[in-house]
């Protein structure tokens, strides 16, 4: 696999060819490829666990990564557009922007790149990249694709340290394309280890590709961070 191969299919390896077209066209956004991907739809369902994790929630609210609110049938628009940081990584950005009231949007953001040391994506999330992710892939036997995030570290300045699972979550979701329907069909959860359920959502959207080998800033971080 080479950089022009993209962030995807450098991480699925042979794999990448047994997704659904429709999968593999979305996933296969890269700078070589030329393209974004711009996904819209309606979140069916966005749900949060109980009071208790509202301290949780609202912490990551301040960097867009979960929040607190939740509600049904909620408009939302995915981004995935590739570039090249300032660190010379191929990026693909997945910033959800949903809708959760007519005064009230939200943004759950994330950049991912491909870690050759780690030999698998790295998934920085929020606004500051002061959580970095790693993230398993494997294609399910419909042709979909299923995410499972793994240890989680954190940088700051000069703080670096492994994040404990125990103040965190781990994240399962899945995708694939709805032949029937016509669409992509999404599934997220979020799940701490001690305290079970925090956050997800679920729901469906349609995507439109659109020319380009950059993304516009408001889609990508504030600040870089080197380290994987």
């Amino acid at each position: 696999m080479t950089v022009d191969s993209g962030v995807f299919r450098r991480a699925l390896g042979a794999d990448f060819d047994r997704l659904h077209p429709r999968m593999q066209e979305r996933f296969g956004v890269g700078v070589a490829a030329g393209y974004g991907c711009v996904g819209r739809g309606v979140m069916s369902e966005v749900r949060r666990g109980p009071w208790w994790t509202l301290p949780f929630l609202g912490i990551g609210t301040m960097r867009n990564i979960m929040f607190p609110d939740r509600g049904r049938d909620i408009p939302f628009q995915i981004d995935n557009y590739a570039y090249t940081d300032g660190l010379g990584r191929e990026t693909v950005t997945f910033v959800r922007t949903m809708q959760i009231r007519h005064a009230r949007r939200r943004r759950f953001d994330a950049t991912m790149i491909f870690s050759e040391s780690r030999g698998r994506i790295v998934d920085y999330l929020g606004t500051h990249q002061h959580l970095a992710v790693d993230l398993d892939l494997a294609v399910t036997d419909e042709g979909g694709l299923r995410l499972t995030s793994g240890e989680q570290r954190f940088y700051e300045g000069p703080v670096a340290f492994r994040f404990p699972m125990l103040f965190s979550g781990r994240a399962h979701l899945t995708e694939h394309y709805d032949d029937e329907r016509d669409c992509y069909v999404i599934d997220l959860e979020v799940r701490n280890d001690i305290l079970g359920f925090l956050f997800g959502y679920r729901g469906t959207f349609s995507c439109e590709f659109v020319p380009g080998e950059d993304a516009p800033a408001t889609a990508k971080p504030y600040r870089e961070e080197p380290r994987e």
